[in-house]
């Protein structure tokens, strides 16, 4: 059996980490290369990260591009604290000073648009940070998406709450732009975990402990991580995830990368137009769910909605026993 070709696009925190090393551990997925974004923090630490995470796995083979630093309206913002200001919860201390040298030459849009191009309608594309990169994409080659198997993104949401601003999710909230072309002009089909369906899908604190206190060397790495991160201790001060789902476990990108690698961890799904909000001090960034077609647009997408806890937890469990030879 064909293996699944995979394109991850990244701006690699803490769950990009645990996505990616998801996508590691699948016997029948082979990741052709992962693409780096502005987004948890700046595209430099982001490719710095993704080289870590693959010299953990000892994958260190997968070629890793450097893309978009901003998104394609003002100017980028990645100030923030959720994954600490390096993305993996600034507590790493042996950086590679020559890490530049290990990222490809090739701009990460180029590849990406190439990879696919060289694999028409065979590779399935994960998107888990701000959209930059794949709006680049489509405006460099309009028949791109075309070209793709399917995509699936992690981000936007489908209730009107939000987790950076009061109504929109982060990575859409980054670059509302972005996320508004690639919904807009994506036509394969394209499957969406939003904020909501990760936290009503959350899993508990307690199976958590047991994920990083395996034996190995990734699950040694996902411990150290977000042994001082707040957005991974259930003591830490209430956050909107809180208020609105109550205490939880929740690996964001491991949600749409669980389904991309293993389509029966999704049980249900809303096959349904959408459209992401550009105007307005609050709403902006919002995505906007159009179960009653009122948009008329003739392209629908699938919202997650429900999945299997119980698959999700064993590819979980096995995307942290690592490294592991295929």
């Amino acid at each position: 059996m064909a293996k699944k070709l995979l394109i991850i696009d990244t701006d690699c925190g803490i769950d990009d980490a645990q996505a990616i090393m998801m996508a590691l551990a699948a016997p029948d997925v082979e990741v052709l290369g992962i693409t780096c974004v502005f987004g948890n923090t700046a595209v430099e630490n982001v490719c710095q990260n993704v080289l870590k995470v693959l010299s953990v796995c000892e994958r260190q083979r997968i070629p890793v591009f450097r893309g978009s630093a901003g998104p394609l309206v003002g100017p980028a913002n990645t100030v923030r604290d959720h994954f600490g200001t390096d993305g993996l919860g600034d507590v790493l201390k042996d950086k590679d000073p020559r890490w530049e040298e290990k990222i490809q030459r090739e701009h990460a849009v180029s590849a990406m648009i190439r990879l696919v191009s060289e694999n028409q309608n065979q590779v399935s594309l994960m998107a888990i940070g701000p959209l930059t990169n794949l709006a680049l994409a489509v405006r460099l080659d309009p028949g791109f998406p075309q070209k793709l198997k399917d995509l699936y993104i992690m981000g936007g949401n489908m209730e009107g709450k939000g987790n950076v601003t009061l109504c929109a999710e982060f990575n859409f909230a980054m670059d509302p732009e972005s996320a508004y072309i690639v919904l807009e002009e994506f036509l394969c089909t394209t499957y969406i975990a939003s904020w909501e369906y990760a936290c009503r899908n959350s899993l508990p604190w307690e199976f958590f402990e047991q994920l990083v206190n395996q034996d190995a060397p990734a699950a040694r790495f996902m411990k150290t991580i977000t042994a001082k991160c707040w957005a991974y201790s259930k003591e830490a001060m209430v956050n909107k995830r809180d208020v609105y789902f109550g205490p939880c476990f929740v690996s964001y990108d491991a949600y749409a990368m669980a389904t991309c690698i293993d389509s029966s961890v999704l049980t249900e799904s809303i096959e349904c137009p959408v459209r992401v909000e550009l105007q307005g001090s609050i709403a902006r960034g919002m995505m906007v769910v159009d179960r009653t077609n009122q948009l008329k647009k003739n392209h629908s997408v699938f919202v997650m909605t429900k999945c299997d806890c119980a698959k999700l937890s064993q590819l979980l469990l096995k995307s942290l026993r690592q490294p592991c030879r295929k």
